[in-house]
């Protein structure tokens, strides 16, 4: 126990620095170039962005092996909406990788992960204060409808590549003769990412009226 305590606590602190160079670096680029950074922030931060998210898929496992205690289904959707719109659409597309949306999504997801990631690390440590976890379990809940509108803006904007390159598009040979249209699964998703998000969100509320109610208990300690 005490490992694997420790484990997650290095997790955490892997991707508390990873997001805060990331969060860090998009503010500074903005204040020295104003709008011309936000064009190139895929370019800029892209890489660490993208190490970031594939060291999530982590969380899917420590929740399936029992050292994290929290539920699986809303990390397994909130993680694989992510690296589905990182990798699939916005890497994939070299167009859609200089929209203003990218910065966007990228400038919500690392605020979001800052504050958890912090919020992870002092818990672990058993140490709680009653300002971070109002923020860590009260700020998601407006920003993460905005991520999930983010998200279907960058899909919507990637369609037309999609339908003029042909990307991912599957004709199967004969006897088969089966073909996948790309646009149409991306377009499916879009509804599946609004169910999800109606989903998340009644998890959010939920773990926000458990965990504030366990902080003021240890502010009264205290």
């Amino acid at each position: 126990s005490f490992t694997m305590s420790n484990y997650l606590f290095v997790y955490d602190l892997v991707q508390f620095c990873g997001h805060s160079w990331i969060f860090t670096n998009m503010i500074i680029r903005f204040m020295s170039f104003g709008k011309d950074s936000l064009a190139d922030t895929f370019y800029s931060i892209g890489l660490v962005m993208r190490l970031c998210q594939l060291l999530s898929v982590l969380e899917i496992l420590h929740i399936l092996t029992g050292i994290d205690k929290s539920p699986l289904l809303p990390r397994f959707l909130q993680i694989t909406e992510r690296i589905i719109v990182l990798f699939v659409v916005i890497n994939s597309q070299e167009e859609v990788q200089g929209k203003y949306v990218v910065c966007v999504l990228f400038f919500l997801w690392n605020l979001l992960d800052v504050v958890r990631h912090t919020y992870n690390m002092l818990a672990r440590m058993g140490i709680y204060y009653l300002a971070l976890t109002w923020l860590n379990f009260s700020l998601c809940i407006p920003l993460y409808p905005l991520s999930v509108l983010a998200k279907a803006f960058a899909i919507c904007v990637s369609l037309p590549y999609f339908e003029s390159f042909g990307t991912y598009c599957i004709e199967l040979p004969f006897p088969l003769a089966f073909s996948i249209y790309f646009p149409y699964v991306l377009k499916t998703y879009m509804l599946a990412l609004f169910i999800g998000m109606c989903f998340n969100i009644q998890n959010l509320f939920s773990e926000r009226k458990a965990h504030l109610g366990t902080s003021d208990i240890h502010r009264k300690r205290s």
